[in-house]
């Protein structure tokens, strides 16, 4: 993971090229490799960081294991998850961002990427835009599944 961690997706397209073609697979693993590490790291972090009495209060308890993953490991991973979740968001739509505008025929980033060679400077302007409206729409609807998920949880702005 962070060997994966050291080496920018986006380094990866020529390699996923060769490997995958110029097609939407190519696209697909290209954003799915961006996303990938934040989830992963920040909830290991999160799973890693559950306190140990909370653990031990479980093994009192004699806690089942569907128990102890519901009441402890979710509980305690799903902040991580989503703080993940949201970063992987914001790497999701750089890297639709590079691989809309490689052999496209259509979409946002062919649009911009033809404007460019034009010299349409407000077409690219108003593709950004797009992108930019469409990523807050993303966060928001994770942040509001995150909050709805959360609800439980108590935080420093409550």
């Amino acid at each position: 993971v962070q060997i994966k961690r050291a080496i920018p997706t986006l380094a990866l397209i020529p390699l996923l090229m060769l490997w995958f073609g110029i097609g939407e697979g190519m696209k697909v693993t290209t954003i799915a490799l961006a996303v990938l590490i934040p989830i992963y790291i920040q909830t290991h972090s999160s799973l890693r960081s559950i306190d140990s009495r909370y653990v031990e209060l479980a093994q009192t308890l004699r806690m089942g294991y569907g128990e102890f993953i519901r009441e402890v490991i979710l509980p305690g991973a799903l902040p991580g998850f989503f703080l993940g979740l949201r970063l992987a968001v914001t790497y999701a739509w750089l890297s639709l961002v590079v691989v809309e505008q490689v052999n496209a025929t259509s979409g946002i980033g062919y649009m911009i990427d033809l404007a460019r060679n034009y010299g349409q400077t407000d077409i690219v302007i108003v593709g950004l835009v797009v992108y930019a409206l469409l990523g807050l729409g993303c966060d928001g609807i994770v942040r509001l599944f995150q909050e709805r998920s959360l609800s439980w949880r108590r935080t420093l702005a409550d």
